[in-house]
């Protein structure tokens, strides 16, 4: 009997692990496929708040609401509290010609500046038509006949200053009378108010003016790029004979912009030079009250800054901060300045290791360090007087996450108001009463709240993307993972691994390295998933295993470990990226003659390396826009990490890919955009040229008129096309 009963419940299992199979099966046929372009056609994209703002002195925010009744854009003004529509401030309605929009509020809010027909020129900077609109008038005037670049307006609203043609010019919008503050700017000559090609791209800015606090003094940066090399790059588009750019680009040991501060005084019509002495740079300026601006310069190899305060009445000024460090001064330490209304200052510095907050008297004296630990400060909210707490973001919880807190001047008493792990951003209300977060996990999409800014207390959801996160249910994502791997010199970096959702661990997979690897970037982020990810998920679900790593030098794990790779950049990133691969290669399934490598910019720069210096590691790789050489690259970003060319030509050159083209044993494909400004085509076209020379065989790929992003049209499914398919064909 036992026998019969075992025969019968063995029958009844085959029988329902067949149904199980069967009904697996089929729920697996009808699983939503997707391709590359569903990535960038929107099927992913989450659901964001445009523009918003919080309003510069009411408890409201701002953004840009489309009127799907009226068919147009309007800015809407909210209540924190609730989330209601308190009022709509400016509406498109009768000016079909404006499109969608930029906004920027007065500081009273009566005004508003309107920024249309927007055109980006480089990474942060672009030119429009700009209005104003006065909100008691109803009133819609334009502030210039061409476009201009960067309008702002006057603490009291009542004046606009912008540049155009590289001069400066102020609009009295009271009296409509325009002055022009400067009259010598030139292109490729002198630019007023607004940053050179360099100082843009890596100080991060696009605006070189600052009004004073009372709105009686411009003070502005000048740029003499007379000197500097020009470089040149043909855009092909539809012309029969293509037509040269040429914009002026410093590149690593050549002459740089001269840059000098000035300051004009409405008062009197005249117009100031403030002799700040020897510098290279002014990657900074900030008033500090009302009589006195500041300026923080720095020298050519960026490990002396300093700090130069000067009195606008007493026509003196002085160095009250004066630091030399080690190696380099990274950029998030000249940030965060702030100004106390007793003339003591705030500010950040990796002093300790780590970027923390100082506290400083008006000499520049320091009063105590405000924030400790093995953590660094990654934003900074503001400081509200009343009271008395500075509000951040930190890596306090990890260095794959960004939270917020606030913690008062002692150093004491701090509040973590957000979730401790994932990433959160805040948007804070002018009193710090309220905050808008931004918060998004790898496995948590982006979700809009409005919290307290004393307790972090969530009041209110916008938005959590709820209906995005159950339409990726439907198609079976493989899971991104976190993991840690072990560097060339032993240290714990982090990682992730994605595998194929019907993973064997029997079975040999082949494996694509995804990364960055440069100064202070992470790629290995507790984030929500972007475009790459996708694409990623999709080599997944093709059989791939796809993994990424932070090697030694990029950031969020403090100075030291950040600056390892100084004036050798390449070095030990290679090492650590070369030693994850052969801890992949270890595994018992992974197929170790299938292991790849992409990246983009400087980690196109990794790749070509991989491929070249680690061949025998390395089997395909992809390289989209990479350096190929430092010399080729921008002064302020090269000389940080390497230093001079002339000074360390050994850093340069024996990390450099143009110099181990004979060692190309895999595949090898080579992406560029035709009209890329930052790392030039030069820099593909040299290696290509190398790779010739040694009789290698590669493959090569240009997108003609495209810059560092490569994308419009449909270029970036073109471009993860082209990947696709040599991943499948060489991997």
């Amino acid at each position: 009997m036992l026998t019969l009963a075992f025969e019968i419940l063995h029958l009844s299992m085959k029988k329902l692990t067949a149904l199980f199979l069967f009904i697996t099966f089929h729920l697996w046929a009808q699983t939503p496929t997707y391709t590359i372009d569903d990535i960038w056609n929107g099927t992913f994209r989450p659901n964001y708040l445009y523009g918003l703002k919080a309003m510069p002195q009411s408890d409201k925010y701002s953004k840009i609401d489309y009127n799907k009744t009226e068919n147009t854009y309007e800015i809407g003004i909210y209540n924190y509290s609730n989330l209601k529509k308190e009022t709509i401030a400016f509406s498109a309605k009768t000016y079909p010609f404006l499109g969608y929009f930029e906004y920027k509020f007065s500081a009273d809010e009566q005004k508003i500046l309107i920024g249309s027909h927007i055109k980006p020129i480089y990474r942060h900077s672009q030119k429009g038509i700009y209005y104003v609109y006065d909100r008691s008038t109803k009133k819609l005037t334009k502030i210039a006949t061409d476009e201009l670049q960067e309008p702002d307006f006057s603490p009291s609203g009542d004046q606009v200053a912008y540049v155009q043609d590289n001069n400066l010019f102020i609009k009295n919008l009271t009296t409509g009378q325009t002055i022009q503050i400067t009259t010598d700017g030139q292109k490729n000559h002198i630019i007023n108010g607004i940053p050179d090609w360099v100082y843009e791209e890596e100080f991060s800015y696009s605006k070189a003016f600052e009004w004073s606090p009372d709105g009686s003094k411009l003070a502005y940066v000048k740029f003499d790029e007379s000197e500097v090399p020009q470089f040149s790059m043909i855009r092909y588009a539809d012309y029969l004979y293509p037509k040269v750019e040429t914009f002026k680009y410093p590149k690593a040991g050549e002459k740089n912009s001269k840059v000098s501060l000035f300051y004009f005084d409405l008062n009197t019509n005249t117009t100031k030079n403030i002799d700040l002495g020897n510098y290279e740079y002014i990657p900074r300026i900030k008033w500090a009250n009302t009589d006195c601006i500041t300026a923080i310069t720095l020298n050519r190899l960026q490990n002396h800054l300093k700090l130069f305060k000067y009195n606008t009445k007493l026509q003196k000024g002085q160095y009250i901060i004066d630091r030399t460090v080690d190696k380099y001064i990274d950029l998030e330490a000249i940030d965060n300045l702030t100004f106390l209304p007793n003339g003591r200052f705030i500010w950040s510095n990796e002093t300790s290791g780590y970027n923390h907050f100082y506290l400083y008297n008006a000499n520049g004296q320091l009063i105590r360090q405000i924030t400790a630990g093995d953590w660094e400060i990654t934003d900074f909210y503001g400081y509200d007087k009343n009271l008395q707490r500075l509000f951040y973001q930190s890596t306090e919880t990890g260095s794959l996450n960004r939270a917020i807190y606030s913690i008062e001047l002692n150093g004491r008493h701090k509040k973590l108001l957000s979730q401790p792990k994932g990433t959160s951003n805040a948007e804070f209300s002018a009193n710090h009463k309220y905050f808008i977060n931004t918060y998004s996990a790898i496995n948590v999409p982006y979700t809009f709240t409005v919290n307290l800014g004393e307790t972090g207390k969530q009041l209110k959801v916008i938005e959590d993307n709820h209906e995005l996160l159950q339409k990726l249910k439907n198609y079976h994502l493989p899971a991104k993972v976190f993991t840690t791997f072990k560097s060339a010199n032993g240290l714990k970096i982090n990682g992730y691994i994605i595998k194929p959702n019907d993973f064997d661990p029997n079975k040999k997979y082949p494996v694509l390295i995804y990364q960055y690897s440069g100064p202070n970037v992470q790629t290995v982020r507790n984030v929500w998933n972007s475009s790459n990810d996708y694409y990623h998920f999709l080599l997944a679900q093709k059989g791939y295993i796809i993994i990424s790593a932070d090697p030694r030098g990029t950031g969020g794990r403090g100075a030291a470990f950040k600056k390892t790779t100084y004036k050798q950049l390449g070095k030990f990133e290679l090492e650590d990226i070369t030693a994850v691969a052969q801890q992949m290669a270890a595994k018992p399934y992974v197929a170790p003659q299938h292991i790849g490598i992409w990246g983009w910019s400087f980690g196109g720069f990794m790749s070509s390396n991989a491929i070249l210096k680690k061949g025998d590691v390395f089997h395909m790789a992809i390289a989209v826009a990479p350096v190929t050489n430092w010399r080729f690259y921008d002064t302020v970003y090269t000389e940080r990490y390497m230093g001079l060319p002339k000074d360390n030509p050994q850093g340069y050159d024996q990390n450099s890919p143009l110099y181990f083209t004979q060692g190309l044993k895999g595949k090898f494909l080579l992406i560029h955009g035709s009209a890329d400004d930052n790392v030039h085509l030069q820099n593909s076209m040299r290696l290509s040229k190398k790779l010739q020379e040694h009789d290698q065989a590669f493959d090569e790929m240009i997108y003609t008129d495209k810059n560092h992003g490569i994308y419009g049209g449909k270029t970036r499914h073109h471009l993860f096309k082209k990947m696709l398919h040599y991943i499948e064909q060489n991997l």
